[in-house]
């Protein structure tokens, strides 16, 4: 912005020569009185000083348009089929440019990991679990392999089999002490007994071992009852304790047995008073003592990953995974326990005693999968003995995907 300061004797005389020099335009701000002229001080006179700016044109305001008539505007640049023709021309070639442009457009999805995760969905695998393995798939089968759906079949079988992880069998020499832990209704004392049995007995590819089993489920009906009867037809010897020191006492005259096994009380796993109660009770077992989490087949997804949680102080090394013929899904069961990192020991799979149990088996969980096409080139047992590479990478932390 222009400012400006002028002088004269008079009034009148400032605002013409201010007019003069500087049109319509100069704006006045202030004005004083001055003394002007003279020499040294002496003969001076009184005059007028004006002080101002030139001000810009103004620039004018956009006339207020009528959206009606904005909206006709539109329509009738739109209205003759050039236009139209151009704007059709414009957006061809725009596809045109993306299509040949460094970007490549996302492919479709193949219709094999397409019907892969539909299966895997159907097993109810977690979609945590089926979305890495469609990643799996995606980074490391070809398009062309993609096409053999036999193929990529086998292949996602193999990884489900990796995600197994199954308890490594240490061999461990000496008197060891198990306890089986887990909410109410997964068949715990069934399940314990028939660990008893085919212990006791040597069967199911166990040791033949001295036994003894201890429990301290005295407060649901016909427990202890049950316990016992077991024990009387297996010829293995059953305690029954309900306080710290008797359990300690109890190992403590089991020192010299081969194994002995302990039946804990069913809780919820939001019972946090009582599950911190038994937790107490169950130390006086010792640091050595194996804590095994019975777990039912029968669980959906979001109740097997909130029994993993809430039984995780109790430092259990694995998981029997019980009720296996009662159920046609265990997806849920296998994701579940991969994200967890939890190891299977044994499974069982019906009511009879010593019968249904049996070492935990990544070929008997694939088997139960709806849908896939299990080959006979596919099926073959892995030798169990001793840790396995997947049961390594496990160990390490180290990751399938």
């Amino acid at each position: 912005m222009q400012y400006f300061t002028e002088q004269a004797y008079t009034h009148q005389e400032v605002l013409r020569k201010i007019r003069e020099k500087y049109g319509e335009r100069a704006k006045i701000l202030t004005q004083r009185s001055i003394r002007m002229g003279g020499f040294l001080g002496m003969f001076s006179r009184e005059g007028v000083e004006m002080s101002g700016y030139i001000a810009q044109d103004p620039v004018p305001r956009p006339k207020k348009s009528d959206p009606a008539d904005e909206k006709k505007k539109i329509l009738e640049s739109v209205k003759g089929e050039k236009t139209l023709q151009q704007l059709l021309d414009e957006v061809r070639g725009l596809r045109e440019k993306i299509e040949e442009g460094p970007y490549p457009v996302k492919a479709e999805k193949h219709q094999s990991i397409e019907k892969i995760e539909r299966l895997l969905s159907e097993n109810e695998f977690t979609y945590t679990y089926i979305t890495a393995m469609v990643e799996r798939l995606r980074k490391e089968l070809s398009v062309d392999q993609l096409e053999d759906f036999q193929l990529v079949q086998d292949k996602v079988l193999g990884w489900i089999m990796e995600t197994i992880l199954l308890t490594p069998r240490t061999g461990q020499d000496g008197p060891q002490v198990m306890i089986l832990i887990g909410p109410t209704g997964v068949g715990k004392t069934t399940t314990i007994a028939k660990m008893a049995a085919i212990h006791s007995l040597g069967t199911k590819g166990e040791k033949q071992k001295s036994v003894r089993l201890i429990t301290i489920d005295n407060y649901r009906i016909g427990a202890r009852q049950q316990i016992e009867t077991y024990g009387d037809i297996m010829g293995v010897p059953v305690s029954c304790v309900e306080t710290y020191q008797e359990l300690q006492k109890q190992v403590l005259i089991y020192k010299d047995t081969d194994l002995v096994l302990v039946d804990t009380i069913g809780k919820s796993p939001k019972d946090y008073v009582n599950l911190a109660k038994m937790r107490e009770m169950l130390s006086a077992c010792g640091t050595r003592a194996e804590v095994h989490l019975a777990l039912s087949a029968t669980t959906k997804a979001s109740d097997v990953k909130d029994i993993l949680a809430q039984f995780e102080p109790f430092g259990y090394s694995s998981v029997v995974l019980t009720k296996l013929d009662e159920t046609m899904r265990i997806g849920n069961i296998i994701s579940s326990l991969y994200e967890k990192r939890k190891t299977l020991s044994y499974i069982t799979n019906g009511q009879s005693v010593p019968e249904d149990i049996l070492q935990a088996d990544r070929m008997v969980l694939l088997k139960t999968l709806e849908g896939f096409d299990l080959r006979e080139t596919f099926i073959r047992k892995e030798e169990e003995e001793g840790i396995t590479e997947v049961e390594q990478r496990y160990l390490s932390g180290k990751e399938w995907r």
